[in-house]
This record gives C-alpha cells, structure tokens and sequence, in this order.
C-alpha cells in the first residue's frame, strides 16, 4: 500500500531527514578524531673507537644558531615564538652541539664561534625552526674551508614526558638525541675523506686566513673553480716571515676564541636553569592548548550537528516535536558558545606562555664580559667584542708588518 504525503508533509519529512543526516554526519566526524602517539627514540652518541692521527684532526666552529625571527611574523600565535627568547637559545643550542662533538672524540679542537668570519676547518651553521619545549626542529649546514657542502639536513624530535619530570629527572638535555644525531651525521662524513683532502683542508684554512690579513702575498696560493671550491696553487715556505707573523695572528686569535668559550659556558650555565623551568611550563602548555582546540572544536562541531538538527525538529510540526527542537538548538547553541569559550581560555594560555617569556628574557640577557690585551677593555656582547678583537688583530698586524690589514 502506498502512503501519499501532502506538499508541506513532504517538505516537512525532507527537512526533519535531512537535518537528522546531517547532524549524524557532523556527529560522525566528532568521532572521528585522530589519537596521535608519540615515541621518541633515543640516539646514542657515536664515540670514536681509536686514537686519531693528529694529521686527521679537524678543527670545528659551531657558528651561534639561527634565532629562526624572520618566521615570526608568519608564524600563529601558538607557536610560540619569543624573539629574546631564542636569540638566548642560537646560543644554548650552538654550545650543546659542540659539547656532543667534542665528546664524539673525533675532532681537534670544537669552539663555539660569533660569526663565520673565523676561519676554521669545518664549519657548523644551525637555525631553529621550532622551539617549544615540546619538539625542538633545527635545520644544521655543515660545509669545509674548502667550500664543499657535507649535507644540510633537518633535525627534529620531541621530548619524552618524563624529560621534565621533577621526581625522576633525566640527565642530560631534553633533546640530546638531535645533537647526537647530528654529531654521528659529521663523524660518518668525516671517516670518509682521505688523509690527502684533510691536510688540504688544513692547508687552505690557514691560507684563507693569512688572505685576510694579507691579500697581495697570499692571494696566489688560492683560487676558486667555478662552482666556488678553494683550490690550492702553491704554498709559501714554512719559514716565510709574512706566513709566519700570520701564523703568530691567527693564535692569538684562537686564544682569544677559546677565552670566548668560558663566556659561552658561564652564559649556558646561568641560562639552564630558568630555561629548562620554561621549557617544562611551555610542554605542559602546548599539550593543554592542543587539547583545549581539539575541545574547543568538537564542541562546536556537535552544537552545530545540535543547532541543525533542532531547528529540523522544530519545523516537523506538533506541539512536543517544537519543544524537543527548541531545547536541541539550545543545548547546541550552548555547545558552540562552549568551544569559542575554550577558544579564549587556550589565547589565555598563550599570554601567559609571553609572560615567561618576558621574565626568561631577563634571566639571559648576556652579561658585560671585560677582557683585558696590552690594556684593551673589551666590553659588550660576545659578538661585538669579537668585531672589536679582529680591530685589534688590525693594529697589531699593521705594528709588526707596517702594512694595513684588510680583514
């Protein structure tokens, strides 16, 4: 037997059915959310098994990472970018590498450098793409005085929730593992090159420095291909005066380098703790704000699936099904102002998140350091008393040879 529905019935019966499917469609999705899990695998660093011919040994500078600021712009707000903030960590980053490369004993000496300017065998340059006390991403360079690029590679991982755990502390850094990673990633490299390219590399990082001092008497001994590689020509004779008053320049140069190293460790020391206080809040904060959103979220979504269901019902006709509709788009309507609420209570937690901030960049704000040569105060951030050091070297260079120093 057929049934035949009026006009309005039939408009009534299609929006009572449709608004049900969608609702039941918007319901569905609700359920549908994605449980992420996470694991972090550890890497162990990677130690060198034997005694390195002293001819094998490269000198590294690890270059002060990238503060990664010209993102911040485009980057949410929930990303968490605070601009003293991560300049404090281009440095707390670049001296954990070079403790990790150091330890790996596959290197001659590992100095943590202010700029590229120094000339150095191998040469580390990092930049941060994402700090958050919850996953720490950086993206790490590594290239030869020679110009050859080893890789550049992104390292990322996320701390293990027991890494800010205050009855069961872990040793060591949250994130130790990039670093080793990263150590291994140069050891394997290095392990390659023949004991012929590692004394050129030798040979070119002290001619490029000597350059820089001199360029009319060793601008001969080098030259570059086309694809902007360091090649040797020639070399100077070991008990050439010019080589050897250069020679005299570039240690007390890296005396002064290695002086810059207590900086770097006093800086690390006095910034770990207040960082480390930050970075367990902000983990802590990221996990509640991604789950406040995904709160806020499936909220909103049921009390539209409400709101649209309940108008369908109230439409139906009949004095229960118009109560029942009304009560349903007002526990809907409730719902939606439920995830807008959750909404603000996560911007509450970002403020809050400045606020550290604001108070950690206090805490690392680089301390005056005075070093004292033939009574020279060198005084300021690491990176100017490094720019008012290679002035020094300038006058000291253009006092033993007479001739100005293009550096």
């Amino acid at each position: 037997m057929f049934s035949f529905l009026e006009p309005s019935q039939r408009c009534t019966q299609f929006v009572r059915t449709s608004g049900c499917a969608l609702a039941l469609c918007l319901l569905t999705l609700v359920g549908c959310t994605t449980t992420e899990v996470r694991t972090t695998a550890y890497t162990p660093l990677t130690v060198e098994d034997a005694t390195i011919a002293e001819n094998r040994l490269l000198d590294v500078g690890v270059v002060q990472f990238d503060a990664g600021l010209e993102q911040e712009e485009e980057a949410e707000e929930d990303e968490l970018v605070f601009p003293e903030l991560r300049r404090a960590e281009s440095r707390y980053l670049a001296v954990t590498l070079a403790d990790s490369l150091q330890s790996s004993q596959g290197w001659g000496a590992v100095r943590v450098i202010p700029s590229e300017r120094t000339n150095i065998d191998v040469t580390v340059h990092g930049k941060i793409v994402q700090s958050d006390g919850e996953t720490l991403t950086v993206e790490v360079t590594v290239a030869d005085s020679r110009g050859q690029v080893w890789f550049t590679r992104e390292y990322s991982e996320q701390a293990s929730h027991y890494a800010y755990d205050r009855k069961h502390p872990t040793e060591g850094d949250a994130f130790q593992g990039i670093y080793n990673r990263i150590a291994n990633d140069m050891l394997i490299y290095r392990q390659r090159l023949s004991d012929q390219y590692i004394a050129e590399l030798r040979t070119i990082s002290e001619m490029k420095f000597a350059r820089s001092f001199a360029p009319g008497a060793f601008d001969r001994y080098l030259t570059q291909d086309d694809n902007g590689l360091y090649q040797l020509t020639a070399l100077p004779a070991e008990n050439d005066p010019m080589l050897m008053r250069v020679r005299r320049i570039r240690e007390r140069d890296y005396l002064f380098v290695d002086t810059l190293q207590g900086y770097y460790d006093t800086f690390v020391k006095t910034m770990e703790t207040p960082y480390q206080e930050w970075r367990a809040m902000s983990y802590e904060e990221v996990k509640q704000m991604r789950e406040l959103k995904r709160k806020a979220r499936n909220n909103t979504i049921m009390g539209v699936a409400a709101i649209v269901g309940g108008i369908a019902a109230a439409g139906a006709g009949g004095g229960a099904a118009r109560q029942a509709g009304n009560v349903a788009v007002a526990g809907g309507g409730y719902l939606v102002k439920s995830g807008f609420d959750r909404r603000s209570e996560a911007k509450m937690h970002i403020e809050a998140l400045q606020e550290l901030g604001d108070s950690m960049e206090a805490e690392v704000e680089p301390r005056i350091v005075e070093l004292e040569d033939r009574t020279v105060t060198l005084s300021g951030s690491v990176e100017n008393q490094y720019r008012q050091w290679r002035e020094l070297l300038k006058e000291i260079y253009q006092a033993e040879t007479g001739q100005a120093a293009d550096i």
